[in-house]
């Protein structure tokens, strides 16, 4: 009887594997599929592909529609699409990659590895650039060129007013960090970006067809740019490109070779047992290196940002280039990912996305609280107003007949508090960040920050 026992266990055990195995392979994402299409449609967006992964694995791979709504040609798994801001991790990645061979100091001042620049930029550090938190404000490239040469020339250009507040202080979003980091990194390697981050993260990761450069993305399945126009989808020509902005946003990928980057970042670096990026270099990029303003926890790692919500931790990074639109979300914790790419203009399918999550993370949903309601008294106003600017743009905060308005671009709405600090108006959120004293220093809008001037 013993024996009989412990075949039964054995078959059960058998049959729990078989039953969690298949359980992978029949999940229905009928309901899934649905919700793509009908986004797509509900956006006149020509063509998607979108990857989910769980529990480490690839359990759905699948592109729709369109390469270009002249063509008919069909997108596949394989087509490129142009990533847009979620380059970001790439050239991260990149220069992590470079620190860890000991070729730079993370911390070190960056005028100890690039010539020419301007005094105040030099002064900065590859993880302030990486964290967003050099107090560079977010601007267009000064050139615009095809040319390898571009990235420096751009940067060479930079003066003292690119800066609008001192290093180390809070966080505000800006390519420029990034485009920084990327001449870094060729600087450092000694050949262009384009080529430096091929060699040192895509080709290790078999991504081969990924690329930089229009010229090279052309030979392979393109899926085209689209903006909307009059209510319908029509190709952006000619295809934008400015080698100034490479390392900030300007990646083309396949949900396929981008399938191993989501596995390495899940997996510390592994792809199946082979250990192809460090572990310390993807710890780098999901660890909190500097936290935002908000009362709830929320940072940026290295080109990722950190939430939790209702009880389970993700990372995103967003991206758009001109015609498309890209989404990375992670969940370490279930080794799960999606991803979304996508031909029309900033078009990353939230919906879906939350379709995938509902799908297979297990969220707490916790009862909203109400929203306190907030009295400010005349003297309490007085701590947020003067003016704030992160140029060209002003933010200007006043009070007029005992109510606190904020103006901007000669546009004003009243604030309403919403928390500590934290105010709501007609165009979104925005937190007034104090300094150490105690005295409000910074406001923060979600991305871009801003430093009071008078």
């Amino acid at each position: 009887s013993n024996m009989i026992g412990m075949i039964l266990r054995f078959i059960l055990i058998g049959l729990l594997f078989v039953h969690k195995v298949s359980a992978q392979e029949n999940l229905d994402f009928v309901e899934l599929e649905n919700t793509i299409e009908a986004e797509l449609v509900a956006n006149k967006t020509p063509g998607a592909a979108v990857l989910v992964i769980s529990g480490g694995e690839i359990v759905f791979s699948k592109a729709y529609g369109d390469l270009n709504v002249e063509s008919g040609q069909k997108v596949t798994v394989e087509t490129l699409f142009r990533l847009g801001s979620t380059t970001k991790m790439f050239t991260a990645a990149m220069l992590v990659s470079l620190a860890n061979q000991g070729k730079i100091n993370m911390h070190s001042p960056i005028g100890d590895y690039l010539k020419n620049l301007n005094p105040k930029i030099s002064r900065l550090t590859a993880h302030q650039l990486l964290s967003q938190t050099s107090g560079l404000r977010d601007f267009a490239p000064m050139v615009d060129s095809n040319d390898d040469s571009a990235l420096k020339q751009n940067i060479l250009l930079w003066k003292d007013d690119v800066i609008f507040t001192e290093p180390n202080k809070i966080y505000s979003y800006s390519s420029a960090n990034f485009w920084l980091a990327g001449l870094l990194a060729e600087e450092i390697y000694g050949k262009p970006y384009s080529d430096a981050i091929s060699e040192i993260i895509l080709r290790p990761l078999g991504m081969d067809w990924s690329t930089m450069r229009p010229f090279e993305a052309m030979t392979y399945p393109l899926a085209l740019g689209h903006n909307i126009v009059k209510e319908k989808a029509e190709v952006i020509r000619p295809i934008s490109n400015n080698v100034a902005k490479y390392p900030a946003g300007s990646l083309y990928s396949n949900i396929r070779e981008l399938g191993n980057w989501a596995l390495a970042i899940l997996n510390d670096g592994k792809l199946g047992s082979e250990q192809i990026l460090e572990p310390t270099i993807i710890k780098q990029l999901k660890k909190p290196q500097v936290w935002l303003p908000y009362e709830e926890k929320v940072f940026y790692g290295y080109g990722l940002i950190g939430y939790e919500a209702d009880g389970v931790n993700l990372l995103t990074h967003g991206g758009v280039s001109s015609g498309y639109g890209s989404t990375f979300d992670f969940a370490p914790d279930q080794k799960f990912a999606v991803i979304v790419l996508a031909n029309r203009n900033g078009e990353t399918l939230p919906k879906s996305r939350h379709k995938a999550y509902e799908m297979f993370l297990p969220f707490n949903k916790t009862e909203e609280n109400t929203a306190p309601s907030f009295k400010m008294s005349a003297d309490e106003m007085k701590n947020y107003i003067g003016k704030y600017e992160s140029a060209p743009q002003v933010w200007q905060v006043y009070i007029k007949e005992g109510k606190l308005f904020i103006k901007i671009n000669d546009y004003e709405f009243e604030l309403m508090q919403t928390g500590n600090n934290s105010f709501q108006f007609e165009q979104g959120g925005i937190i007034f960040v104090p300094n150490e004293n105690g005295t409000i220093e910074h406001i923060f809008t979600g991305l871009y920050s801003a430093k009071k001037v008078e």
